[in-house]
């Protein structure tokens, strides 16, 4: 059982035949959107394909622009199981609408929150501890994105539960080998985050989990089949906190 936890398939030039390969190929993908208007259509890209879900999302980067549809969010969210891609990003390009990003993202939280909680799959870029902050004592799910905060930070989101999702463009860096190095196994899983990631310059696509896998067992220091085996299991225990 091969799953990619962090893929946006809607955003691929030709995102039917992506998703015709990952139906052959038997894999679980987990869509997210960048806005909730997006969802709409890439929700119904994926009726019929039962191991395909969409999130629900409104992307950091997009919040100065489409914060307005936060109403859309809310009438959507009690239809939906997993709310991604969400979350704040502290890149020198949106750091000047840190504001309106902490506004969405708490509103987000709260109505996840009052709505019993969801699994979540968050953006930390350049905002790490504040993230883990804002998810203290929130009902849900949260997996980390491609975390490239501290090792403070990262110990802090352990600290409150968090999970992690890793992919080939994070094992292409010395810091990112690292960071995995230090995620507890038990709470590690695969994304490929495509087509935004690159590998080499190379786009990627959901079936590259197989690349992470290849690399984690690296740092791991056991064999790929091993890595496979635990990620497999992780990946049943998030479907018991509700990803169906």
């Amino acid at each position: 059982m091969k799953f990619d936890m962090h893929c946006h398939l809607d955003l691929y030039k030709d995102p039917e035949d992506i998703i015709y390969q990952c139906d052959r190929k038997g894999l679980y993908v987990l869509s997210v959107t960048t806005t909730p208007k997006a969802y709409i259509g890439s929700n119904r890209l994926v009726s019929g394909c039962k191991r395909i879900k969409t999130a629900l999302g409104l992307h950091p980067e997009l919040a100065h622009l489409r914060h307005e549809e936060l109403a859309i969010f809310d009438i959507l969210l009690p239809q939906v199981k997993y709310v991604g891609e969400i979350g704040l990003d502290g890149g020198q390009d949106y750091k000047k609408h840190a504001e309106i990003q902490l506004k969405v993202f708490r509103h987000i939280l709260r109505e996840v929150h009052n709505g019993g909680g969801k699994i979540m799959s968050i953006h930390s870029r350049g905002s790490a501890d504040k993230v883990v902050d804002e998810l203290r004592g929130i009902d849900g799910v949260p997996i980390l994105h491609w975390f490239t905060g501290t090792k403070t930070e990262l110990d802090k989101a352990i600290g409150i539960g968090a999970w992690f999702s890793v992919g080939p463009a994070m094992l292409n860096s010395k810091k990112g080998k690292e960071i995995i190095g230090l995620i507890p196994k038990n709470r590690l899983l695969t994304e490929t985050d495509a087509p935004f990631a690159k590998l080499y310059g190379r786009d990627l696509f959901p079936w590259d989990v197989d690349k992470a896998i290849i690399g984690i067992s690296e740092i791991w220091g056991c064999s790929s089949e091993v890595v496979e085996n635990k990620l497999e299991d992780n990946f049943r225990r998030i479907l018991s906190l509700g990803l169906q």
